[in-house]
């Protein structure tokens, strides 16, 4: 008796050990969206049928960073302090996110990428690099698609281009259930309607349900050049599915985010910083 209470309490200490021990890594921890620099000049965008915030810091080779879904700007904070330094670099709050405002038109991809080509023009900008994360950057290769002249090159993180490259089971992934819970609650201090988080959920849940759905014929029309980067524990986007846009769209570049998730732009700003450089140097 005395062996098996001290081969389970071995057990039970293994596992406790085994559990810190995943916990402690990186990739399972949603960090704290990064503080804001103080922008050049920020307002709201008159964008279709819709108010859109926008922010820019710095100056040079123009940036436009596009945030994930339930997200804003801010969580950009780490790229802004880097890139500031030696270009022009852009944020905004997509329609409903964050600062904007939403109308009752239906979600829709082209829609959002339509307001990002009206924001690019309403701040007299010709072209950008564009670095999306999550529907960010689905709404970068949208914009390859059917804006090719507004991009000098796309980054794009985690996105999918069609809903079966979304994991089954994102919903109970901790980790992601969190962000949910950080992004209502954001949502609740910036949104002009801020007691409408649900509404807005329900709203965009309506897009996700049946977008995007890209063809490989669609893809193969690319012409801007394209970096796919995924982390190695993404919670949310099927590595699988990333690799075949890799190989759909001509000439695009796979980077595979090590010891990171959906959100690995938080969890190694550093690593996800020197991503992007690359990219914008074609050393990918």
């Amino acid at each position: 008796m005395r062996r098996i209470m001290l081969a389970t309490i071995a057990l039970f200490s293994l596992m406790a050990t085994i559990s810190a021990a995943r916990s402690a890594e990186r990739w399972a921890e949603l960090p704290a969206f990064p503080s804001m620099p103080t922008p050049n000049a920020s307002g709201m965008a008159p964008v279709n049928d819709i108010k859109m915030y926008y922010a820019e810091y710095g100056q040079g080779d123009p940036i436009l960073f596009i945030h994930g879904g339930l997200g804003n700007a801010d969580v950009w904070g780490n790229q802004i302090k880097d890139f500031a330094r030696d270009h022009l670099v852009i944020v905004a709050d997509s329609r409903g996110h964050g600062r904007s405002t939403r109308s009752e038109q239906p979600f829709g991809y082209d829609l959002m990428t339509s307001d990002y080509v009206a924001l690019l023009d309403y701040l007299k900008l010709d072209k950008v690099t564009l670095v999306g994360w999550s529907d960010g950057g689905i709404i970068g290769i949208d914009m390859a698609m059917t804006h090719p002249e507004k991009l000098k090159q796309v980054v794009a993180q985690a996105a999918n281009v069609t809903t079966d490259g979304v994991k089954s089971d994102v919903m109970n992934n901790a980790t992601f259930s969190n962000y949910i819970n950080v992004a209502g609650e954001q949502y609740k201090k910036l949104s002009p309607t801020p007691t409408e988080y649900d509404a807005f959920v329900n709203q965009i849940s309506a897009m996700w349900a049946s977008q995007p759905a890209w063809t490989a014929s669609d893809l193969s029309k690319i012409t801007v050049p394209v970096t796919l980067a995924i982390g190695d524990h993404d919670e949310a986007v099927k590595l699988d599915h990333t690799e075949m846009m890799a190989k759909e769209i001509p000439g695009a570049k796979l980077v595979i985010l090590k010891d990171a998730s959906h959100f690995a732009m938080l969890q190694d700003p550093e690593g996800y910083d020197a991503m992007i450089r690359n990219a914008m140097s074609g050393k990918q």
